[in-house]
């Protein structure tokens, strides 16, 4: 076994107990900190076969200034009903208000490039959706981008919500987002994507798997960037969460 190797087989299994038990703790030990993209994805792909899960969603978006964005989301991880359960701390469940695509076909590895248009043709739904938010890092802040790429960007989940209108979801770039908990404490956010279309996101994804000999499953679905950032929710209460025209969504999260 190669140093490299080495090295990310004992990254994976230090991220992938903390995932299995909803833990942190402090960054990885230097000799096993990824310092590029691609031994942060190479450690990504080595925590999910370390779970023995498969890939049920990604979360992805645009590269901005170099950095590649993107993490595959677990199977066991995506809930679309009541309770939800997931990672919370001090009784609060981190979330990020997005939209997921489903897939009704395979993207499979070819040589051709996909156009947007036979990527569009390959979404059978539009459904509203919450990024389920933690870090198997006490710090995150503390940890280099490449670090926390490795970690999948801070994701532990995706909750998704009710079906919507998928042509206007398409041109949806800004929308106002109200938040009603089970108190009546009601929170308005500005909400706007951080694309245009937020289809965009979707389509490098599916030609950056492609050109890594990757393609995309049907059924799995694909977020592409929040509407309002993350913000934290109670868990054990109902929480309405309005999406401009869209549509409503709401979950109560139970602690794991």
């Amino acid at each position: 076994m190669s140093k490299i190797h080495s090295s990310i087989i004992s990254a994976a299994t230090i991220l992938a107990a903390r995932r299995r038990n909803g833990g942190q703790g402090p960054r990885l030990p230097e000799p096993c900190r990824p310092l590029d993209v691609d031994t942060a994805l190479a450690i990504q792909a080595a925590v999910t076969e370390q779970l023995d899960e498969r890939i049920g969603a990604w979360k992805c978006a645009t590269p901005a200034e170099g950095r590649v964005i993107l993490a595959p989301i677990h199977s066991g991880t995506i809930h679309d009903a009541v309770p939800c359960a997931a990672w919370a701390h001090a009784g609060q469940v981190r979330v990020e208000p997005e939209l997921a695509f489903i897939l009704g076909h395979d993207l499979p590895v070819r040589d051709a490039p996909y156009t947007p248009a036979e990527i569009d043709a390959a979404i059978v739904r539009t459904h509203l959706a919450l990024e389920l938010i933690d870090s198997r890092y006490s710090t995150p802040g503390d940890a280099s981008f490449a670090e926390n790429l490795a970690d999948g960007l801070l994701n532990q989940g995706l909750f998704i919500g009710p079906q919507v209108d998928g042509e206007k979801a398409r041109t949806t770039g800004t929308m106002v987002i109200r938040v009603t908990l089970g108190n009546g404490q009601e929170t308005r956010l500005d909400g706007q994507h951080p694309n245009t279309d937020p289809r965009a996101p979707l389509y490098w994804l599916a030609e950056f798997l492609r050109g890594k000999g990757q393609g995309l499953r049907a059924g799995q679905a694909v977020i592409t960037g929040s509407y309002a950032g993350s913000f934290g929710v109670p868990v054990e209460q109902e929480i309405a969460i309005r999406y401009g025209d869209l549509g409503d969504l709401t979950v109560r999260f139970a602690q794991k």
